[in-house]
């Protein structure tokens, strides 16, 4: 039985690191369930205890927060005024209703949007808009690699019990 487990363990972890860097999964929070269900179904003595879990999760709460806010730092890094960053935010909640790509248009839309509206010339809001696309592949970036800190916290701990 402890095949089942790990061998579902390290499926879930596979298709989560796949979603830290594809915006069609929420990858992170894969990571953290297959460690939950790892924990549960073989206990603590064949898996991790409730000191990595809790690290597990902050690390999928900051990961979380990486999605939601990346795009408009970039945006703000960029020289976007509190139209445009606010205009980011919006597009980025907005873009969850229209998934997968509304994930990654969402928050360059609502940046240049907001900027337009906030008065900026075109250049300038698409000097902007360009921050977001980097802020949001920034956020991609840092998303895969606390994806495989994460795996490898966890097979590092389940592995020396």
């Amino acid at each position: 039985m402890p095949t089942l487990w790990w061998s579902l363990t390290i499926v879930l972890m596979t298709v989560g690191l796949i979603g830290t860097i594809i915006p069609l999964l929420p990858g992170t929070t894969i990571i953290f369930a297959a460690a939950v269900i790892h924990r549960l179904m073989l206990g603590e003595q064949h898996s991790v205890g409730w000191w990595t879990l809790g690290g597990l999760l902050v690390l999928t709460i900051i990961s979380h927060g990486l999605d939601f806010f990346s795009g408009s730092i970039g945006a703000k890094k960029f020289g976007a005024t509190r139209w445009g960053v606010f205009g980011g935010l919006v597009g980025t909640v907005v873009g969850m209703f229209f998934f997968p790509w509304g994930l990654l248009l969402g928050p360059v839309v609502g940046v240049l949007t907001g900027e337009l509206i906030g008065g900026k010339q075109l250049w300038h809001a698409g000097k902007s808009t360009w921050g977001t696309v980097l802020g949001t592949t920034a956020g991609i970036v840092a998303n895969g690699f606390i994806g495989l800190v994460m795996v490898t916290w966890f097979l590092v701990v389940a592995l020396v019990r």
